[in-house]
């Protein structure tokens, strides 16, 4: 072999050597890669089981749901709560009320917003605040039947299931409730929601740590700054409003971005986060079972499948006087869903 040949095979052997080890390093990162979803996995698989066991500690575990009986076949409905639990305030009113009607045939949900102020008026109830009966419930449970916590709250969830069934002519089967920092740990887990704020928004209450601060128009908020949104009334001099009715508009959409970001590609790696900060302040009576059907026959929902109806009326002191037209399209809707 002459030497113009010899270098030559050298240096087919030295790109040979070369190539072998690019894909050796390709295949390396390609294992450290599955390695890395293959872990992943486990940990959601983990922090799911963990989070699902903690978010249905109010479900009867020796019921049985028929498999034609279940949620990924039937249309369900579930009550929302929103619960203050600060120890600052030293509350247990539902301040965020929400009744939701989800069905698996067209894969779409019907959510209707009460505004925490409403004058409920119910033959068998005495006319309260919408946002009193479930402390109410829980008192009476706790007191006057001697219930222990855990069993009283569950019975004030019962309770309003019941009444609010009776309201708007539909059965309601589960219960949800879930405090601020749930809201609060969500919408940080997702890296926030992107919203259009609607006035200048200043208050500040140094009783329980409210320091409201947000600047009208189109932002991206964290976890925060998301529930001052949600919650803000009035600013400290009186101006910029906010009725029940407002704050029933933002839920409306805060939720539907939440909606959003959950079924996008790149919230896929903070799913984690979510289930975690779901677990962390959910309770739910559903079964295990039943949730994690849920979860799969609903998880993808788009803001364009959820019709949000927040129930409107007139203020006169101390209530809601809600508008009766608007009520019945509210229960004509989630009749309606239940029905498809």
């Amino acid at each position: 072999m002459n030497s113009r040949s010899a270098k030559s095979e050298q240096k087919r052997k030295q790109g040979k050597g070369k190539g072998k080890y690019w894909l050796r390093r390709i295949m390396v990162v390609f294992l450290v890669l599955l390695i890395g979803v293959a872990g992943y996995l486990t940990y959601i698989y983990k922090v799911s089981k963990d989070a699902l066991g903690d978010i249905t500690t109010d479900a009867d575990p020796t019921i049985v749901i028929p498999k034609d009986q279940s949620v990924k076949v039937k249309p369900v409905t579930i009550m929302l709560l929103g619960v203050d639990t600060r120890k600052e305030t030293g509350s247990l009113n539902t301040d965020v009320m929400m009744v939701a009607t989800f069905n698996p045939q067209s894969k779409s949900a019907v959510v209707v917003s009460i505004p925490r102020d409403s004058m409920i008026e119910l033959s068998g109830y005495r006319v309260r605040k919408a946002n009193a009966y479930y402390s109410k419930f829980l008192s009476n449970a706790l007191h006057e039947d001697g219930l222990k916590k855990p069993k009283a709250e569950k019975q004030a969830k019962q309770d309003m299931r019941t009444m609010f069934s009776k309201y708007f002519n539909i059965p309601i089967d589960y219960t949800a409730t879930i405090n601020f920092q749930g809201f609060v740990d969500v919408v940080d887990a997702l890296g926030g929601v992107d919203v259009d704020v609607d006035m200048d928004m200043h208050y500040v209450d140094n009783a329980d740590g409210t320091n409201i601060d947000l600047k009208k128009g189109e932002q991206t908020l964290k976890g925060d700054d998301a529930l001052d949104f949600v919650r803000y009334r009035k600013s400290n001099d009186g101006t910029n409003m906010s009725s029940d009715f407002d704050r029933n508009k933002r839920e409306s959409q805060v939720l539907g971005e939440i909606a959003d970001k959950l079924k996008s590609f790149s919230s896929v790696t903070k799913i984690a986060g979510v289930i975690k900060a779901v677990g962390n302040n959910m309770r739910m009576d559903i079964p295990t079972g039943e949730v994690q059907n849920m979860i799969s026959t609903y998880f993808g929902i788009s803001r364009s499948n959820i019709t949000f109806i927040p129930l409107e009326g007139v203020w006169k002191s101390p209530y809601v006087r809600l508008n009766e037209a608007k009520l019945e399209e509210a229960k004509s809707a989630l009749q309606s869903k239940l029905a498809e």
